[in-house]
């Protein structure tokens, strides 16, 4: 069963293999089928573009898309400004762009589990409102994005 298009729903752009297996852990923990995970689309800059190119359109059309990107920080601080000084107004407050402050293989490193376990362990704390995961230093400067993810699509993906 596909998330209905028409209803408040979630979409996930992967920048690599990593991040979508993230976000496919991410899944498993949610109660609702409004969840989306797009195939990886090859580098941060190409989630950007698809984003701009593609994304922002389909926004428009269904009010109710909400849209997170996951991509890999580099240890560019700047890189999620970079981006979300490119979102248009009209989606801004729909997008949200999250990601390991270096690349996921070193949240593995570091020994928070595989790709998979990470994402169920970030859904758990996201729908908990937890931060144990959230708070370890390769994914800190996620968490004032968190909290408005949280406040956007926790009933949508965790309906009460």
């Amino acid at each position: 069963m596909s998330a209905n298009r028409y209803d408040p729903h979630v979409l996930i752009i992967s920048e690599d293999d990593a991040n979508r297996q993230i976000a496919v852990g991410f899944s498993m923990q949610c109660t609702s089928k409004q969840l989306i995970i797009e195939t990886e689309v090859g580098g941060w800059q190409k989630v950007r573009d698809r984003f701009l190119s593609r994304d922002v359109k389909i926004m428009r059309r269904y009010t109710s898309r909400f849209v997170i990107m996951l991509i890999d920080c580099d240890r560019r601080p700047g890189r999620v400004a970079e981006i979300r000084s490119k979102i248009p107004q009209d989606v801004a407050d729909r997008t949200f762009i999250l990601g390991c402050k270096s690349e996921p293989e070193d949240l593995r490193t570091a020994g928070l589990g595989s790709f998979e376990k990470i994402g169920i362990s970030i859904a758990e704390e996201c729908s908990a409102v937890t931060t144990t995961y959230w708070n370890h230093d390769l994914l800190s400067h996620n968490i004032s994005e968190l909290a408005n993810l949280r406040e956007a699509v926790c009933d949508i993906l965790w309906p009460k």
